[in-house]
Protein backbone atom coordinates (compact mmCIF):
# COMPACT_ATOMS: atom_id res chain seq x y z
CA UNK A 1 0.00 0.00 0.00
CA UNK A 2 2.87 2.40 0.82
CA UNK A 3 4.58 1.79 -2.55
CA UNK A 4 1.28 2.33 -4.34
CA UNK A 5 0.72 5.61 -2.50
CA UNK A 6 4.24 6.81 -3.36
CA UNK A 7 3.61 6.10 -7.05
CA UNK A 8 0.41 8.13 -6.95
CA UNK A 9 2.23 11.01 -5.25
CA UNK A 10 4.98 11.11 -7.86
CA UNK A 11 2.57 10.94 -10.77
CA UNK A 12 0.34 13.77 -9.63
CA UNK A 13 3.21 15.95 -8.39
CA UNK A 14 5.04 15.84 -11.73
CA UNK A 15 2.24 15.54 -14.31
CA UNK A 16 1.24 19.18 -14.59
CA UNK A 17 1.46 21.36 -17.71
CA UNK A 18 5.03 22.55 -17.91
CA UNK A 19 7.44 21.61 -20.66
CA UNK A 20 4.83 21.29 -23.41
CA UNK A 21 3.32 24.69 -22.70
CA UNK A 22 6.76 26.32 -22.99
CA UNK A 23 7.14 25.58 -26.71
CA UNK A 24 7.48 29.18 -27.87
CA UNK A 25 8.62 30.52 -31.26
CA UNK A 26 10.54 33.79 -31.74
CA UNK A 27 12.20 33.75 -28.30
CA UNK A 28 15.56 34.62 -29.90
CA UNK A 29 14.24 37.38 -32.16
CA UNK A 30 15.98 40.72 -32.62
CA UNK A 31 14.44 43.44 -30.41
CA UNK A 32 15.10 47.20 -30.21
CA UNK A 33 17.09 48.18 -27.13
CA UNK A 34 15.09 49.87 -24.40
CA UNK A 35 11.89 48.19 -25.49
CA UNK A 36 9.15 47.13 -23.09
CA UNK A 37 6.52 44.49 -23.81
CA UNK A 38 3.55 43.63 -21.62
CA UNK A 39 1.46 40.55 -22.45
CA UNK A 40 -1.83 39.38 -20.97
CA UNK A 41 -3.01 35.91 -21.95
CA UNK A 42 -5.38 33.05 -21.29
CA UNK A 43 -4.91 29.32 -21.92
CA UNK A 44 -7.27 26.37 -21.58
CA UNK A 45 -5.73 22.91 -21.19
CA UNK A 46 -7.30 19.46 -21.27
CA UNK A 47 -5.17 16.47 -20.29
CA UNK A 48 -5.42 12.71 -19.99
CA UNK A 49 -2.95 11.34 -17.43
CA UNK A 50 -1.51 7.82 -17.73
CA UNK A 51 -0.32 6.09 -14.57
CA UNK A 52 1.38 2.81 -13.78
CA UNK A 53 -1.35 0.08 -13.92
CA UNK A 54 -0.41 -1.16 -10.42
CA UNK A 55 -1.76 2.11 -9.02
CA UNK A 56 -5.32 1.17 -10.09
CA UNK A 57 -6.11 4.84 -10.68
CA UNK A 58 -7.81 5.07 -14.06
CA UNK A 59 -9.49 7.51 -16.47
CA UNK A 60 -7.63 10.45 -14.95
CA UNK A 61 -8.52 13.77 -16.61
CA UNK A 62 -7.49 17.36 -15.98
CA UNK A 63 -9.07 20.65 -17.06
CA UNK A 64 -7.00 23.75 -16.36
CA UNK A 65 -7.61 27.47 -16.90
CA UNK A 66 -4.54 29.71 -16.84
CA UNK A 67 -4.44 33.51 -16.79
CA UNK A 68 -0.99 34.87 -17.54
CA UNK A 69 0.87 38.19 -17.32
CA UNK A 70 4.34 38.62 -18.85
CA UNK A 71 6.72 41.58 -18.93
CA UNK A 72 9.78 41.73 -21.22
CA UNK A 73 12.48 44.42 -21.24
CA UNK A 74 15.26 44.58 -23.85
CA UNK A 75 18.64 46.17 -23.07
CA UNK A 76 22.32 46.19 -23.93
CA UNK A 77 24.56 44.00 -21.77
CA UNK A 78 28.31 43.54 -22.38
CA UNK A 79 27.77 45.07 -25.80
CA UNK A 80 25.15 42.45 -26.77
CA UNK A 81 21.38 42.70 -27.22
CA UNK A 82 19.74 41.09 -24.20
CA UNK A 83 16.32 40.67 -22.60
CA UNK A 84 14.72 40.09 -19.22
CA UNK A 85 11.39 38.25 -18.89
CA UNK A 86 9.09 38.04 -15.85
CA UNK A 87 6.06 35.73 -16.07
CA UNK A 88 3.31 35.13 -13.51
CA UNK A 89 0.20 32.99 -13.83
CA UNK A 90 -3.01 32.28 -11.94
CA UNK A 91 -4.64 28.88 -12.43
CA UNK A 92 -7.88 27.08 -11.71
CA UNK A 93 -8.06 23.35 -12.38
CA UNK A 94 -10.01 20.17 -11.81
CA UNK A 95 -8.64 16.61 -11.68
CA UNK A 96 -10.92 13.56 -11.74
CA UNK A 97 -10.66 9.78 -12.19
CA UNK A 98 -11.55 6.45 -10.63
CA UNK A 99 -9.62 4.72 -7.84
CA UNK A 100 -10.52 1.03 -7.35
CA UNK A 101 -13.61 1.74 -9.46
CA UNK A 102 -14.78 4.64 -7.27
CA UNK A 103 -14.92 8.20 -8.69
CA UNK A 104 -12.53 10.73 -7.18
CA UNK A 105 -12.02 14.41 -7.96
CA UNK A 106 -10.36 17.54 -6.61
CA UNK A 107 -10.05 21.22 -7.54
CA UNK A 108 -7.36 23.85 -7.06
CA UNK A 109 -7.07 27.57 -7.75
CA UNK A 110 -4.39 30.09 -6.99
CA UNK A 111 -1.10 31.55 -8.27
CA UNK A 112 1.35 29.35 -10.13
CA UNK A 113 5.14 29.55 -9.90
CA UNK A 114 6.91 32.71 -11.11
CA UNK A 115 9.32 32.47 -14.06
CA UNK A 116 12.33 34.76 -14.58
CA UNK A 117 14.41 34.60 -17.77
CA UNK A 118 17.60 36.31 -18.90
CA UNK A 119 18.85 35.83 -22.47
CA UNK A 120 21.65 37.31 -24.56
CA UNK A 121 22.23 37.14 -28.31
CA UNK A 122 25.88 36.12 -28.76
CA UNK A 123 26.04 36.23 -32.56
CA UNK A 124 23.97 38.54 -34.76
CA UNK A 125 21.14 40.85 -33.62
CA UNK A 126 23.29 43.94 -32.84
CA UNK A 127 22.24 46.15 -29.95
CA UNK A 128 20.40 48.94 -31.79
CA UNK A 129 17.53 51.28 -31.01
CA UNK A 130 15.25 53.76 -32.73
CA UNK A 131 15.98 54.68 -36.36
CA UNK A 132 19.16 52.58 -36.44
CA UNK A 133 17.19 49.46 -35.51
CA UNK A 134 14.44 50.22 -38.05
CA UNK A 135 16.97 50.79 -40.85
CA UNK A 136 18.87 47.61 -40.01
CA UNK A 137 15.72 45.46 -40.04
CA UNK A 138 14.40 47.07 -43.23
CA UNK A 139 17.54 46.33 -45.25
CA UNK A 140 18.21 42.86 -43.86
CA UNK A 141 17.69 39.91 -46.24
CA UNK A 142 19.52 37.13 -44.41
CA UNK A 143 20.43 36.73 -40.75
CA UNK A 144 21.78 34.16 -38.27
CA UNK A 145 21.38 34.67 -34.51
CA UNK A 146 22.90 32.50 -31.77
CA UNK A 147 21.82 33.12 -28.19
CA UNK A 148 22.09 31.73 -24.68
CA UNK A 149 19.75 32.13 -21.76
CA UNK A 150 18.60 30.78 -18.42
CA UNK A 151 15.11 30.45 -16.94
CA UNK A 152 14.59 30.20 -13.17
CA UNK A 153 11.27 28.88 -11.90
CA UNK A 154 10.68 30.26 -8.41
CA UNK A 155 8.65 28.31 -5.79
CA UNK A 156 6.04 31.06 -5.39
CA UNK A 157 2.95 29.12 -6.46
CA UNK A 158 0.16 27.86 -4.23
CA UNK A 159 1.46 24.82 -2.33
CA UNK A 160 0.43 22.81 0.72
CA UNK A 161 2.46 19.90 2.06
CA UNK A 162 -0.72 18.06 3.12
CA UNK A 163 -2.22 18.12 -0.40
CA UNK A 164 -1.49 15.61 -3.13
CA UNK A 165 -2.06 18.03 -6.04
CA UNK A 166 -0.63 21.55 -6.03
CA UNK A 167 -0.31 24.42 -8.51
CA UNK A 168 3.13 25.34 -7.17
CA UNK A 169 6.17 23.05 -7.20
CA UNK A 170 7.79 24.10 -3.88
CA UNK A 171 11.24 23.86 -5.48
CA UNK A 172 13.52 25.79 -7.80
CA UNK A 173 13.98 24.76 -11.41
CA UNK A 174 16.94 26.13 -13.38
CA UNK A 175 16.81 25.83 -17.16
CA UNK A 176 19.93 26.78 -19.17
CA UNK A 177 19.11 27.34 -22.85
CA UNK A 178 21.00 27.57 -26.14
CA UNK A 179 19.23 28.74 -29.28
CA UNK A 180 19.80 29.60 -32.92
CA UNK A 181 17.70 31.20 -35.64
CA UNK A 182 18.36 31.64 -39.34
CA UNK A 183 16.28 34.00 -41.47
CA UNK A 184 16.23 34.07 -45.24
CA UNK A 185 13.64 36.31 -46.81
CA UNK A 186 10.27 35.75 -45.11
CA UNK A 187 11.31 32.34 -43.67
CA UNK A 188 12.91 31.80 -40.26
CA UNK A 189 14.08 28.49 -38.77
CA UNK A 190 14.62 28.34 -35.03
CA UNK A 191 16.14 25.70 -32.75
CA UNK A 192 16.36 25.64 -28.93
CA UNK A 193 17.96 23.09 -26.62
CA UNK A 194 17.26 23.19 -22.88
CA UNK A 195 17.91 21.26 -19.67
CA UNK A 196 15.56 21.33 -16.66
CA UNK A 197 17.59 21.00 -13.44
CA UNK A 198 15.44 20.58 -10.30
CA UNK A 199 16.20 21.32 -6.68
CA UNK A 200 14.87 18.91 -4.04
CA UNK A 201 11.44 19.28 -2.47
CA UNK A 202 12.04 18.41 1.18
CA UNK A 203 8.40 19.22 2.03
CA UNK A 204 6.80 16.77 -0.34
CA UNK A 205 3.45 15.21 0.61
CA UNK A 206 3.33 14.40 4.36
CA UNK A 207 7.04 14.97 4.99
CA UNK A 208 8.50 12.93 2.13
CA UNK A 209 11.47 14.12 0.05
CA UNK A 210 11.22 14.39 -3.73
CA UNK A 211 14.23 14.50 -6.04
CA UNK A 212 14.15 14.53 -9.85
CA UNK A 213 16.81 13.89 -12.48
CA UNK A 214 17.32 16.47 -15.25
CA UNK A 215 14.85 16.64 -18.13
CA UNK A 216 16.36 17.23 -21.59
CA UNK A 217 14.28 19.02 -24.20
CA UNK A 218 14.56 20.35 -27.73
CA UNK A 219 12.20 22.36 -29.88
CA UNK A 220 12.24 23.66 -33.44
CA UNK A 221 10.09 26.21 -35.25
CA UNK A 222 9.50 27.21 -38.84
CA UNK A 223 8.18 30.77 -39.07
CA UNK A 224 6.82 32.69 -42.07
CA UNK A 225 6.52 36.48 -41.80
CA UNK A 226 3.97 38.04 -44.15
CA UNK A 227 4.82 41.58 -42.99
CA UNK A 228 5.99 43.13 -39.72
CA UNK A 229 3.73 41.86 -36.94
CA UNK A 230 1.89 39.33 -39.13
CA UNK A 231 3.39 35.84 -38.97
CA UNK A 232 2.60 32.17 -38.50
CA UNK A 233 4.66 29.23 -37.28
CA UNK A 234 4.70 25.47 -36.94
CA UNK A 235 6.61 23.93 -34.01
CA UNK A 236 7.85 20.52 -32.88
CA UNK A 237 9.27 19.55 -29.48
CA UNK A 238 10.65 16.51 -27.68
CA UNK A 239 11.47 15.80 -24.02
CA UNK A 240 13.30 12.91 -22.33
CA UNK A 241 14.43 12.17 -18.76
CA UNK A 242 13.21 13.46 -15.41
CA UNK A 243 13.24 10.20 -13.41
CA UNK A 244 12.04 10.84 -9.86
CA UNK A 245 13.30 9.66 -6.47
CA UNK A 246 11.25 9.49 -3.26
CA UNK A 247 13.09 9.26 0.09
CA UNK A 248 16.21 7.97 -1.67
CA UNK A 249 14.41 5.30 -3.72
CA UNK A 250 14.53 5.88 -7.49
CA UNK A 251 11.29 5.23 -9.37
CA UNK A 252 11.07 3.68 -12.84
CA UNK A 253 9.24 6.69 -14.31
CA UNK A 254 11.29 8.54 -16.94
CA UNK A 255 9.40 11.10 -19.00
CA UNK A 256 9.31 10.88 -22.79
CA UNK A 257 6.96 13.09 -24.78
CA UNK A 258 6.57 14.81 -28.14
CA UNK A 259 4.67 18.02 -28.86
CA UNK A 260 3.60 20.16 -31.79
CA UNK A 261 2.06 23.61 -32.08
CA UNK A 262 0.64 26.12 -34.53
CA UNK A 263 0.82 29.86 -33.80
CA UNK A 264 -0.44 33.00 -35.50
CA UNK A 265 0.60 36.57 -34.72
CA UNK A 266 -1.58 39.47 -35.90
CA UNK A 267 -0.96 43.24 -35.55
CA UNK A 268 -3.95 45.17 -34.21
CA UNK A 269 -2.40 48.63 -33.87
CA UNK A 270 1.09 50.09 -34.01
CA UNK A 271 1.91 49.02 -30.44
CA UNK A 272 -0.63 46.23 -29.98
CA UNK A 273 -0.39 42.65 -31.26
CA UNK A 274 -2.44 39.48 -30.76
CA UNK A 275 -1.27 35.88 -30.75
CA UNK A 276 -3.17 32.59 -30.88
CA UNK A 277 -1.61 29.15 -30.31
CA UNK A 278 -2.86 25.58 -30.41
CA UNK A 279 -0.48 23.14 -28.72
CA UNK A 280 -0.67 19.37 -28.33
CA UNK A 281 1.67 17.00 -26.47
CA UNK A 282 1.66 13.20 -26.34
CA UNK A 283 3.37 10.81 -23.91
CA UNK A 284 5.64 8.20 -25.50
CA UNK A 285 5.75 5.77 -22.55
CA UNK A 286 3.33 3.97 -20.23
CA UNK A 287 3.55 6.87 -17.79
CA UNK A 288 2.85 10.46 -18.83
CA UNK A 289 0.11 12.71 -20.09
CA UNK A 290 -1.53 13.82 -23.31
CA UNK A 291 -2.43 17.52 -23.38
CA UNK A 292 -4.25 19.89 -25.70
CA UNK A 293 -4.00 23.64 -25.09
CA UNK A 294 -5.53 26.68 -26.75
CA UNK A 295 -3.89 29.99 -25.81
CA UNK A 296 -4.71 33.60 -26.67
CA UNK A 297 -2.70 36.70 -25.81
CA UNK A 298 -2.44 40.46 -26.33
CA UNK A 299 0.92 42.25 -26.24
CA UNK A 300 1.44 45.99 -25.81
CA UNK A 301 4.88 47.52 -26.52
CA UNK A 302 6.49 50.88 -25.76
CA UNK A 303 9.89 52.53 -25.40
Amino acid sequence: MIHRLMAVLVCFALFTPGWGNDIEPRRWGHMPMGGNFLTAGYAYTEATIYLDPVIRLENVKMNLDTWLAKYVHSFKFLGKSSRFDLTQGYQEGRWEGTLDGQPRSTQRKGPSDTYVRFAMNLIGAPALAGKEFAAYRRDLKRETIVGAGVVVQLPTGDYSEDKLINLGSNRFTIRPQLGMTHTRGPWTGELTGEVYVYSDNAEFFNGNKLEQAPLYTGQTHLIYTFRPGLWMSGSLGYALGGTSTINGKTKDDPREAAAWALSLGVPIARQLNAKATYLSSRAKDRIGQDTDTLALGLAYSWQ
